[in-house]
């Protein structure tokens, strides 16, 4: 396959850990590895090539063929991924994935957007690199961002965003009051639900400020406890509404035995609520909004 134009191979993140990972202890074949992976040869063949192009793997004449074994950039990886440095195993992908790289330097630039404006923005600004997008490649290089923490994705417009703030701001009480306001519907003259869906906030407060889900949990947990009697959080039954959503979280994190890494995709986290005093609740409400807010110091 031409590296003219070339697009990013459907490759998960999991497979590359894996590959890399099989080639530390010495050179491999594509044989060697297609069993080790437990996947045809051409799919072998095709996670072999993307990870040479992020210099994870390096390859040499054998008798035999071509033979493949860990860089020294493969091993930067893995080390990284065994210490959970999930913003160090991003940074390595930015470097040398050149559709990883600027996956993220698009959402730098333009924010909050969805898959069809990305690929728009990807196509302008790279339309006389080597490099080609399309939709998929989009989806592929996302998956490993949201994996890894650098992005998430909004679970009700599927806007890509980068979550790379360390904290919630100071004004965080300021703005969670504005996107209740812009999440209120009208459902009558003078009449408007008071009540809103937290997995609704939370994704669409996320997006706006660019954190992340369980600092948004921590800051409104915070918040109610610091404002008793002028916040309220309500239960919800099991089936309600408040919990749907059209996409889920993906997360990453090792595994306890067997591959090196495991992945997975619910969006029981996204639509969860919030626990306090071992009660769930789903919906949050604003009767006075005479509110303070004071960042917890850890």
């Amino acid at each position: 396959m031409s590296d003219e134009r070339a697009t990013i191979r459907p490759v998960t993140l999991s497979r590359l850990v894996e590959l890399t990972d099989s080639c530390e202890d010495g050179y491999k074949s594509t044989d060697e590895l297609a069993a080790i992976l437990d996947v045809t040869r051409r799919r072998a063949r095709e996670t072999i090539l993307e990870a040479m192009r992020i210099s994870l793997l390096s390859g040499e004449e054998d008798i035999d063929g071509t033979i493949y074994t860990t860089t020294s950039v493969g091993e930067s990886f893995l080390t990284a991924i065994k210490a959970e440095d999930w913003e160090k195993v991003s940074s390595i992908l930015a470097v040398r994935s050149p559709h990883y790289g600027a996956f993220l330097e698009a959402l730098a630039t333009v924010e909050n957007v969805g898959l069809d404006g990305l690929l728009e923005f990807l196509e302008e600004t790279h339309e006389y690199s080597p490099y080609s997008f399309n939709q998929t490649g989009i989806e592929i290089v996302g998956d490993w961002a949201e994996r890894l923490g650098s992005v998430q994705r909004n679970a009700f417009t599927g806007n890509y965003y980068l979550s790379n703030n360390p904290r919630v701001p100071d004004n965080f009480h300021f703005i969670l009051l504005d996107v209740y306001d812009e999440l209120e519907q009208t459902t009558g003259i003078n009449l408007r639900q008071r009540y809103l869906s937290i997995p609704r906030l939370r994704e669409e407060t996320c997006e706006r400020i660019g954190c992340r889900r369980h600092d948004f949990d921590d800051a409104v947990l915070a918040l109610c406890q610091q404002n008793v009697g002028l916040l309220e959080l309500s239960g919800a039954p099991m089936d309600t509404a408040a919990k749907d959503a059209a996409l889920g979280i993906k997360q990453l994190e090792l595994a306890d035995e067997g591959s090196l890494i495991t992945t997975s995709q619910s969006t029981q986290q996204v639509m969860s609520g919030l626990e306090l005093h071992g009660k769930k609740y789903y919906y949050f409400a604003v009767h006075n909004r005479n509110i303070t807010f004071e960042q917890e110091t850890h």
